[in-house]
């Protein structure tokens, strides 16, 4: 299994029990195929840029160990989701 990084902005314009749910599902779908660890939760802040005529996100960071399939399932299920405005999924070097 490798280490990996989820940074992803949900709308900001969700009730906060929505965004929690929105978490818990992320940490749901990486604990069927790896280990999801604990979500780091920025909160709400400004986009560099506007993206759906949005100016705000709420920013959320998740570290994860995995095989090398699940990034791509997690990925493609992030692509689909109304509530992720944007996501990254970055594989940690080893030391």
């Amino acid at each position: 299994m490798r280490d990996y990084e989820l940074l992803f902005v949900l709308d900001a314009d969700l009730a906060e029990d929505q965004k929690a749910a929105m978490i818990e599902t992320v940490k749901g779908i990486i604990n069927k195929g790896g280990e999801a660890g604990e979500a780091d939760v920025w909160g709400s802040r400004k986009l560099a840029y506007p993206i759906n005529k949005k100016n705000e996100g709420y920013y959320v960071v998740l570290p994860f160990k995995a095989d090398a399939d699940l990034p791509k399932e997690l990925d493609r299920r992030l692509k689909i989701s109304d509530n992720c405005v944007r996501h990254i999924i970055v594989a940690q070097d080893e030391k």
